[in-house]
């Protein structure tokens, strides 16, 4: 008897702890936001940016798959950093159809931005099923600019002397990074968004040195402890999330995404990013 009450017990426990790490995975993780704070030395940033703060937004999935107020709250929550810049590295949609139009533009309403520059990049998602709909990134990109938003496609834009260089999509329909990036001056204070790190290993940078900000993995949105995310939609399974030296005067910073691809996390926290701009000798 004794035995068979330990082993009910133990049966009893194991299911109780599996109830509550899937109500935590569930209903708690994939609303608990972190701010993460990185330190961002650029070449050539002129003295009155020094000390700027930099916000990184990414992959927001805006759509049916959770509760987008959560977007709206968290946007309000990274106002109140009062930030310089403001970045969206792309996958701003979940696209089923077209209600996430109207769904993006409510969420905008609420916009963050920055005092001096805000600007994104279209990911695959924001090119409709199977990364191949023009319409609806044209769509996307029009609803965005309308709020504030610069969308850079394979483009740069000088925002108060900080240089954004945007890359399209690397599954999307327009990716062409050789068009910008062998027009990029050096001399500038340059940093980069690309929505998919994995494009980092083409041969496509004509030797630029600096920053690349991108999303896309969120994290693997589950990580066990002490091991590697099981998925990963990335070739390059480094590209899980953080900041990586690229060994080449590159420095890869991957955000854990903001919203959820699918109402799950455990041990990968949502994201936004705070960087504090400093000058690189």
């Amino acid at each position: 008897m004794k035995r068979a009450k330990f082993i009910k017990k133990t049966l009893l426990g194991t299911l109780g702890l599996g109830l509550i790490g899937g109500m935590y995975s569930w209903q708690i993780e994939p609303f608990w936001l972190e701010f993460v704070h990185k330190k961002m030395p650029i070449k050539n940033l002129p003295e009155n940016l020094i000390g700027k703060k930099l916000i990184q937004i990414s992959d927001i999935h805006v759509g049916n798959r959770f509760n987008y107020q959560y977007i709206i709250d968290s946007f309000a929550k990274a106002k109140t950093y009062n930030p310089d810049f403001v970045v969206y590295t792309g996958d701003f949609v979940d696209y089923d159809d077209e209600e996430q139009f109207s769904q993006l533009k409510e969420v905008f309403k609420h916009v963050v931005k920055g005092k001096l520059g805000t600007a994104g990049i279209l990911g695959n998602h924001d090119y409709g099923h199977d990364w191949s709909d023009q319409n609806v990134a044209t769509t996307i990109t029009s609803i965005l600019e309308n709020t504030g938003v610069k969308i850079l496609g394979n483009d740069a834009f000088n925002f108060n002397g900080l240089h954004i260089i945007g890359l399209d999509d690397f599954w999307g329909l327009n990716f062409d990074p050789k068009k910008i990036m062998k027009k990029h001056n050096p001399e500038n204070a340059n940093i980069v968004l690309c929505h998919n790190p994995d494009v980092c290993d083409l041969d496509v940078w004509h030797n630029y040195k600096g920053w690349i900000l991108a999303g896309h993995t969120h994290g693997g949105q589950v990580k066990p402890p002490f091991l590697n995310p099981p998925i990963l939609p990335v070739k390059n399974k480094k590209y899980a999330a953080g900041e990586i030296d690229l060994n080449d005067g590159r420095t890869l910073y991957i955000n854990r995404a903001l919203g959820n691809l699918y109402q799950v996390r455990f041990n990968v926290r949502p994201e936004i990013t705070v960087f504090k701009l400093s000058k690189k000798s």
